[in-house]
Order: C-alpha cells, then structure tokens, then sequence
C-alpha cells in the first residue's frame, strides 16, 4: 500500500446516497498520489507527511459545478485565475463550462477543431480547481465535428441554447447571425437542434453511452412577444418586469418541444437545465412520464433556490432564465425534497460592474445577464437546506455524485478508497452575512449581497492538495483539465 502523504482527521464525512452518513460520527480520511486510500476511525499517523484535524466539522465530497461560463464576458485566460478562486472559496473542486463560438468567450467563430485549443492554452496553468469542458454546436460544422471532439478531446456534453436565433441574450432582438457568428447558410432554429440531437445520439451509439446533450430551454418567439408587451406598458421594473418579458410557460413549451425532438430522434441522455419556475418542473416531469425512454435529468441553481424578483440585490439579479416570485422558489423547493431535481449549480458567469449595467442603471433591459455564485454555492445549499429538512447525503448526490456519474467524471464525486481526494470541510452551525467585497471572484456586486447565510466552507482539498484553510484560497493553481471517457 502507497504511504499515507495526508490524514484529515475528525471528520464527519457525508456520503451520496448514503443515510447513514446524515449524522456522522467523526473519522479519518487518508489520502495517497492525490487518492482517497482509507476512510476510518482512528487511523495510524505513523509516517504520514501531514496530518489535518477537521475538529468534527462536515466533509463533503469536492462540489462538481456542472454550469458554469468562464471567459463568457472576460478574457478566458484571466476569468479562470480569479473565478475558480471563487469556486474554491464555494467548496467548488471540479467546474464544467460551457463554450460556444460567436460573440463573447473568444470572440470568434469557424470550427472547433480551432477553437478548442485556444481556449485550452487559455486555461492551462491558471485554475485553481480542476475543469472541463461542455459545448454547444452552433453551425452544420460544429454538427459534424462532435465525433472528433469526443475522440480527441474528451468532451462528452453538449448544449443547445433554444433562444438564441430569435432573441437578443440580454432580452432584446438584435442581429442574431452576427451575435452568433453563423453564415448565410446555417440556421440556429428548431431543425438545427434536431439534426444535433441525432448527431449526439450517433455518436452515443458509436463512441459510448456517456454522452449527452443539455438545453436551454425558453422560446423565442414567446419572450420576443412578451418583451415588446412589458416595455410598451412601463408598468413593471427590475427584475419583476424582466421575469414577465421572458415567462414561466416560455420555459414549459421550450420544454415540450426539446423532449418531443429527443423522442424523435431517439436521444436518450437529456439534461434540462436551470429550471426556474414552477410551470418548468411541472413540463419536465410531464414529458418524462411521456417518454419514459428518455433519462431526463433537472437541474436547479443556487441562485433560483435562494433569490427571488424582490430579495435579489437589485438589477445586478438579471440572469437566463430570470429569477421568478417566491412562489416559484418555494415550488422549486418542494420538487428538490420529493427528489425530482438531480443537481444543483452556480450558472456562474462573472461580469463585472462596468460590463452589466447600462447607462441607466435602473433598466434592466439595458443590463447584462449573468452573475457570479459559485463561492455561495455548497453553504447556500447547506444552510438553507438543512432548515428545509434535506439530508446532508442528498445533499451530496445534488452537488458531487449525480454530476460526476452523468458527465463522465469516473474518479471524482464521493469521498472513498480510489476516488480522487476531493473534500470540503464545512460548518453547518456558522451564520454569515454575503459581502461581494469578501468574494475572490473579480465581479464586485452580487445579487445575494446582504444574505444570510447558515453554513461555511472553511477547507478545500483538490487530490489531497489543501488549496483553500480557514476560508482563504491558498498556494499555486493545481487544476487540470479533464478529458472524459463516453465509456
């Protein structure tokens, strides 16, 4: 057996899926060449290099952040230095981001067989927690391209935004072939999306089942209609207004139409993401009662589960989907404890102040969508989740094991003997109000600015390197990328 290099000590570890481990007697964790090698009490220091005592606080596996957008609004290189910081400060070990070719992230279109490498050159050597990759096929080209970016870069996920080709990113139509950097003969519509689906699901069929296919899901045609409606009346403002520019049944027929497609085309691995609403879960779960041979997985966002139209801190809230009424949090929340969403994320997306605000600070159709959220991810969930009565085990299924296992993340998602050592120590009696000022991202507002928040990640380990103590991120960047296997 390898020398134990590090032993955590006195560590109530949570597992995924394991009720056993929802109130944990403290044990040992020793780690050896970046692995979890033994989980036990009163484990043997003889040798070993370091030894960390926890002090019986929480260990949860190392978060795995399946949505976030690095490099979306800044440079790609400088955004993964300061937003995996902000990952690490979250209990955020593993980020998946999302990559298109068009306007922002590198400003450029063409194939990516070019692309990729530049963003990975971008990358290397400058994030602090490991990473890869999910991308969304923009062109024919992109469409046919999917087989060699599973072969020669280990990207196994893919992403169809429903609104784009119709609607404006931040909420008003604009020049969308020009946004999206498509020629005259590509189409981002409705047949594109079918032609990607039966692209993936070929490639599922010749390279491994591991592959999937995530959407954003809120219609075009819809929220252009709606958008006009909400202007030209002047009655609602803020993020009020901009949730009924873009509504909850948008959500639901986006819904409805991408799972009759993968119906269709016989696409099984489905992933609807960042559900808002009460009308979004309500379509997810009726067409997977439609059609059960397709595995629908449901994500949420921390940010959906904790901020609502009047608690976020102003316009600096404008996201995609919008943040909805508290109703539509509070059903969002029932879904999660009946076990119906999968996991939940960040949807980070740095953007700075200058960046998201228009002139007029108070339109919120001149704003940017997106905002930073990672570093609040795992306590958010924590602290809110255990006054709600949600398991520290599912907990862990939500945020490390179900991620992992969907996106071929084979090493990474539970704390046990041959998976990586990727653990977050947390505080679940800690009470701390949310400051941007204190946040290692480099956006300087926040829409959670002011919150409450009941638990705290105090230590971060990344295969066994300590990279975050007492709360500050520490030491040199030790991510990598991983390239996943569809097998």
């Amino acid at each position: 057996m390898t020398a134990t290099e590090l032993l955590i000590r006195n560590a109530r570890v949570v597992r995924p899926g394991d009720p056993g481990t929802d109130h944990p007697e403290p044990v040992d964790v020793a780690v050896a060449g970046g692995l979890v090698t033994e989980v036990g009490a009163d484990l043997s220091t003889h040798g070993v290099d370091r030894v960390v005592d926890a002090q019986g606080l929480l260990a949860f596996p190392g978060v795995i952040d399946a949505h976030q957008h690095w490099g979306i609004y800044r440079d790609l290189a400088a955004d993964t230095g300061t937003e995996s910081r902000a990952c690490a400060q979250g209990g955020v070990t593993t980020s998946l981001s999302y990559l298109r070719t068009g306007r922002y992230y590198l400003d450029r279109g063409g194939a990516y067989r070019d692309f990729v490498p530049v963003a990975l050159d971008a990358m290397a050597g400058r994030s602090f927690v490991d990473h890869a990759l999910h991308l969304a096929p923009m062109t024919a080209e992109h469409i046919a391209e999917i087989p060699s970016l599973v072969r020669d870069f280990g990207i196994t996920s893919f992403k169809i935004f429903m609104f784009y080709g119709g609607h404006g990113l931040h909420g008003r139509s604009q020049d969308q072939a020009d946004f999206l950097m498509i020629g005259p003969e590509d189409r981002y519509d409705l047949a594109h999306f079918e032609f990607v689906m039966r692209a993936v699901q070929r490639a599922r069929e010749t390279l491994g089942e591991r592959i999937s296919l995530s959407l954003h899901c809120e219609t075009a045609e819809i929220m252009a209609a709606y958008t006009a409606l909400v202007e030209r009346d002047g009655t609602l403002t803020g993020l009020r207004a901009y949730s009924a520019s873009r509504p909850a049944h948008s959500e639901g027929l986006a819904i409805t139409m991408a799972s009759y497609l993968a119906h269709e085309t016989g696409l099984a691995n489905i992933n609807l993401l960042h559900l808002s609403s009460a009308k979004a879960v309500e379509a997810a779960l009726t067409m997977a009662t439609a059609f059960p041979r397709v595995d629908f997985r449901r994500e949420a966002t921390i940010g959906h589960l904790l901020a609502d139209v009047d608690t976020a801190h102003g316009n600096g809230g404008k996201v995609n989907p919008p943040l909805r009424e508290r109703a539509d949090v509070e059903a969002l929340w029932r879904h999660l404890l009946a076990g119906e969403i999968d996991w939940v994320v960040s949807d980070h997306a740095c953007c700075r102040d200058e960046q998201k605000f228009g002139a007029d600070r108070d339109d919120v159709f001149s704003a940017k969508s997106g905002f930073g959220g990672a570093e609040y991810l795992l306590p958010g969930l924590v602290g809110e989740g255990m006054k709600r009565g949600l398991a520290l085990s599912r907990i862990a299924e939500l945020t490390a094991w179900n991620p992992a296992r969907r996106y071929g993340l084979a090493r990474k998602g539970t704390i046990a003997p041959g998976y990586d050592a990727d653990l977050v120590l947390i505080d679940p009696d800690a009470r701390w109000t949310v400051h941007a000022a204190d946040s290692e991202s480099a956006q300087e507002y926040t829409p959670f600015e002011g919150f409450e928040i009941g638990a705290r990640v105090t230590d971060v380990f990344l295969r066994g390197h300590h990279i975050c103590r007492d709360g500050r991120v520490q030491g040199d960047p030790r991510g990598g990328y991983l390239r996943r296997d569809p097998a």
